[in-house]
C-alpha cells in the first residue's frame, strides 16, 4: 500500500510521455493522453476529532477547524463511462486543539489521504451524469506529543473510500463537478471519518483534427522542442516566496499570508545547484505545453551542513502569459515529481524515506533570436506528500536559472 502513490503516478508519467515521443506532431495527443484528464475541487471537509481520540488525562474545551479542503485527481478512462483515478485529498490547514488542558499547549493533527479508485458515469442527459466512485486509500495522521510523552499518535494506514456526484458537460473539454466523497472510522487506528463536498471541474484532452493540427503547427507561437538549464539558489535571499506560495508568510498582523499552491518543509536548503532537461511532450496552440524533465540537485542543509544529491523525472506543465515579439513569457507548475534522495532524516528531522517527490514552481521568458535562451526565477519542495507520517519536507529558496533551447 505505502508503494502505490510512487509507483502509480510513475507509470502515469512513462506511459504518457513515452507514447506522445511516436507522434509526428506533438499537437496531437497520443492515445493515452487522449483518455485522460484532471480535476481539481474545492470545498468542505468534516473530521470530527474530539477529546475522545485523546489519552486518558488530556483535553480541551476549544478546537480550532478549517473546513477548506481541496482534492485533485489523475484520470484515465477505460472505457467512455469507466475511469480510474489517482489523487489526493487533504484540509487547506490542519485541525488544532487548542489550549490543552488550560495549559496553553496548542496542537495539531494533520491528515491526508492518497486514492486509486473507479469512477463510472451513468449519464442522465446529454449534458448531465451521476457517478459513483470506490477504491482504496492510503491514509496519513500525524499526531502530537507534550514534553514527549504521546497524546494522540500517528497512524498510517489502508482504507476503504467512496465518492458519489454531478457532472455538468460544458463541451468535450471541460466538466463541472459537484463531489461528495467518504472514508470511513477506523477503530482500531483511533481514527475519525472524513467527509468532504466539493466543487470543481475536469479538464479532457481530446484527439484533434487533422486540420486543426496543421493550423497549430503552422503558427508562429514557440514551443522549446528541448531545454537544458543550470540553476542556482542560495538561502541569504530568504524563503519569502517559499513562505508567500506556502501560505505561510508573516506580514504585520497576518500570521499565515499568500496563497496556498505551494509549500516550505522544515529543512532549508543554505545552497543548491541543479542541472534540468526538458522535453515538449504536448503543446496546445497557444496557451499551454506538457513537458518531461530529468534533473539531478545538489544541496547542503542550512542547519547542520549536510550534503544532498536529488534525482528526479518529473512532468512540467507550462502556460505562457504573454508572447511579446522580443521573448515569450510563461510560468511553470511541477508536482509529484518521483525523486531518490542520497540522504533521509535530513537535519536530524524525520523527513521520511529516501524515496520522495520533487515540486517545484516558476516564472520565466524565452529569448534571443528564435528564442535560443531561457531566463527562469524558481522555488523547489521535496516531501513524501504525506504518504508517510514523517515528512518534515526541504525548502529550497529562489533558484536563478539560466537555459538554452535547441
Amino acid at each position: 500500500m505505502k508503494k502505490i502513490p510512487q509507483i502509480f503516478f510513475l507509470f502515469i508519467i512513462t506511459s504518457a510521455l513515452y507514447s506522445q515521443e511516436y507522434l509526428k506532431s506533438k499537437a496531437q495527443p497520443s492515445n493515452f493522453l487522449s483518455k485522460s484528464y484532471y480535476s481539481i475541487n474545492f470545498g468542505a471537509i468534516l473530521y470530527p476529532f474530539s477529546n475522545d481520540n485523546l489519552i486518558e488525562g488530556y483535553e480541551t474545551n476549544t478546537f480550532s477547524k478549517n473546513y477548506f479542503s481541496g482534492r485533485l485527481l489523475l484520470g484515465y478512462k477505460i472505457l467512455p463511462d469507466l475511469a480510474i483515478q489517482f489523487g489526493t485529498l487533504r484540509p487547506a490547514s490542519w485541525f488544532k486543539y487548542d489550549d490543552v488542558n488550560g495549559i496553553g499547549y496548542e496542537r495539531s493533527v494533520w491528515i491526508n489521504a492518497w486514492s486509486l479508485s473507479l469512477k463510472k458515469n451513468i449519464q442522465l442527459h446529454k449534458k448531465v451524469s451521476v457517478f459513483g466512485e470506490a477504491g482504496i486509500a492510503n491514509v496519513t495522521r500525524i499526531g502530537f506529543s507534550i514534553n514527549d510523552k504521546i497524546i494522540y499518535s500517528d497512524a498510517h494506514f489502508a482504507s476503504l473510500i467512496y465518492g458519489v456526484g454531478l457532472n455538468y458537460t460544458l463541451n468535450k473539454k471541460w466538466r463541472l463537478n459537484l463531489n461528495g466523497t467518504f472514508l470511513p472510522k477506523s477503530i482500531k487506528e483511533n481514527q475519525p471519518s472524513i467527509s468532504q463536498i466539493t466543487f470543481g471541474f475536469e479538464y479532457h484532452i481530446n484527439k484533434l483534427k487533422e486540420s486543426q493540427i496543421e493550423k497549430y503547427e503552422n503558427n508562429d507561437y514557440f514551443f522549446p522542442k528541448n531545454t537544458i538549464q543550470v540553476s542556482y539558489g542560495t538561502s541569504k535571499i530568504g524563503f519569502g516566496a517559499n513562505r508567500f506560495f506556502g501560505m505561510s508568510l508573516k506580514v504585520g498582523n497576518f500570521e499565515s499570508f499568500g496563497i496556498p499552491v505551494f509549500w516550505v518543509g522544515a529543512v532549508k536548503a543554505a545552497h543548491s545547484f541543479s542541472v534540468t532537461y526538458q522535453r515538449l511532450a504536448f503543446r496546445t496552440e497557444k496557451i499551454f505545453s506538457l513537458d518531461w524533465g530529468v534533473s539531478i540537485t545538489a544541496f547542503q542543509t542550512e542547519a547542520t551542513k549536510e550534503n544532498v544529491l536529488a534525482f528526479s523525472i518529473f512532468p512540467t506543465m507550462r502556460f505562457y502569459l504573454l508572447r511579446r515579439k522580443d521573448f515569450d513569457m510563461y510560468t511553470n507548475y511541477s508536482l509529484i515529481g518521483p525523486t531518490i534522495l542520497t540522504t533521509g532524516n535530513l537535519d536530524k528531522l524525520n523527513t521520511g524515506p529516501k524515496t520522495t517527490y520533487q515540486d517545484t514552481m516558476g516564472l520565466g521568458i524565452f529569448f534571443g533570436e528564435k528564442r535560443s535562451y531561457n531566463a527562469e526565477l524558481r522555488i523547489m519542495h521535496y516531501s513524501n506528500g504525506n504518504i508517510f507520517p514523517q515528512n518534515s519536507g526541504v525548502a529550497i529558496p529562489i533558484q536563478f536559472t539560466f537555459g538554452k533551447t535547441f
